[in-house]
């Protein structure tokens, strides 16, 4: 089989099979919310006796959502699918493809990672059909197409990436009742978002709840924030230089961002439980204070 990496979300190593016939959440050709016509033509790929491995990100819930799809790939080619996470992902993958024995896919959110390994040549490419595929069924097919697209050892550009489980990020959330309580008004530049953190302090509150706690990712969370302040404080055209590598991160408007953020996350005032508390929450538990502030 190929090794190939697909594009993702982001976990000490985890390795298991999937049942044999595991039970399937929907029943193929009778529920009627799903097309089941890719299910069809994927029998038709008789792959017994062939084990497919995958190295990804999810536990827990997300790791039980995405087993019940790989359970339809496996009941209907014949494979045996393993399934296989890190809490340290990055440094994982690296380990596996320098020492010859990566999965078959690996779900990666990282395209600078991605474009590394493609340049050392020990990722397949999925062919330019599949991009063909991605740019005709993907309201943005093109951009998906590009970013998936990175240079191979010889420097020749090839489609690596086939974008899955996207989520949404950059949202910042609030409790409406505890604004109208306290008689906030949802704020709509940056400069009207830092006089809200000022009043909120002021009234005895703490303005933000910040988790960058990954395991051996841990501070990832913090790009999100420099990318979303570089966009709320810098014109499209400067934060698209600086994806290009154009503008270096000593350049004044990269520097700005960084420190717009770290005065926050340093600042005992501004985050619940403190700045001691920063890297130390789990980016999945950071959210918790919304409810309990």
């Amino acid at each position: 089989m190929k090794k190939m990496l697909l594009l993702g979300a982001a976990f000490a190593a985890l390795t298991l099979g999937l049942p044999a016939h595991a039970e399937l959440k929907f029943k193929p050709g009778e529920d009627s919310k799903f097309h089941w016509a890719n299910y069809d033509d994927l029998k038709k790929v008789d792959l017994k006796g062939e084990t497919l491995t995958i190295f990804g990100p999810w536990r827990g819930e997300d790791e039980t959502l995405v087993r019940s799809v790989l359970d339809y790939f496996q009941e209907a080619t014949g494979a045996e699918v393993k399934y296989s996470s890190s809490e340290n992902y990055e440094q994982q993958i690296v380990i596996d493809t320098q020492a010859g024995s990566p999965p078959n896919i690996a779900v990666l959110p990282q395209p600078g990672l991605i474009q590394d390994l493609a340049s050392k040549g020990v990722l397949t490419p999925l062919g330019d059909d599949v991009a063909a595929w991605i740019k005709e069924n993907y309201a943005a097919g093109d951009s998906w197409a590009k970013l998936g697209t990175y240079n191979g050892k010889d420097g020749k550009a090839g489609f690596y990436a086939f974008p899955y489980k996207i989520d949404v990020k950059g949202l910042v959330w609030y409790s409406p009742d505890n604004f109208d309580e306290a008689g906030y008004k949802v704020p709509k530049t940056q400069e009207e978002l830092a006089d809200l953190e000022k009043k909120i302090v002021a009234d005895g509150g703490k303005p933000w709840c910040i988790g960058l706690g990954s395991g051996g990712a841990t501070g990832w969370p913090a790009t999100d924030w420099v990318e979303d302040i570089m966009l709320r404080t810098q014109p499209p055209e400067v934060y698209d230089k600086w994806t290009k590598n154009e503008i270096p991160f000593t350049d004044p408007a990269v520097v700005n961002a960084i420190d717009i953020f770290g005065k926050i996350a340093t600042d005992d005032k501004m985050v619940d439980g403190g700045a001691k508390a920063v890297a130390a929450t789990d980016f999945r538990d950071s959210p918790k204070g919304l409810f309990t502030v």
